[in-house]
């Protein structure tokens, strides 16, 4: 399968890269954690990039926008549920050191990726001139 524009994001990776650490982790839990929390935590997180991907194959930057910021609030929600399993004690350390790197870069790339769509150039920006010497 070719891959598309919005795989080369890596908004979108790290997105991914989030989804399936978290989908592994509460494959194993136990069948009350995965109905409640692990549901919940699996959906959250997989809306991420699934509305990343969809804002970027709508082809207007306000609708790109619109689902961009739906995609922010799902990695709040993800977030919530990842601190509630914490509580609760369904994550290894192991599993927290390998989610919290992941979530670190995610925030600020989903508001930095955010900030680039549909941006005019710079007014003030000048042109390079070229020159042969």
């Amino acid at each position: 399968m070719a891959r598309s524009n919005v795989e080369s994001l890596r908004v979108y990776r790290l997105a991914e890269e989030l989804a399936d650490q978290v989908w592994t982790i509460v494959r194993r839990w136990n069948c009350f954690a995965r109905d409640t929390i692990g549901k919940q935590l699996v959906r959250s997180v997989d809306s991420i990039g699934a509305n990343i991907s969809e804002g970027s194959g709508r082809g207007t930057y306000s609708d790109n926008r619109r689902f961009v910021r739906i995609g922010r609030g799902s990695f709040h929600e993800t977030q919530y549920w990842l601190r509630r399993a914490y509580k609760r004690q369904l994550l290894t350390s192991g599993q927290i050191d390998l989610l919290k790197p992941l979530v670190a870069e995610l925030g600020p790339t989903i508001n930095a990726y955010l900030k680039s769509i549909g941006q005019p150039p710079r007014s003030g920006a000048k042109k390079l001139k070229h020159t042969d010497n």
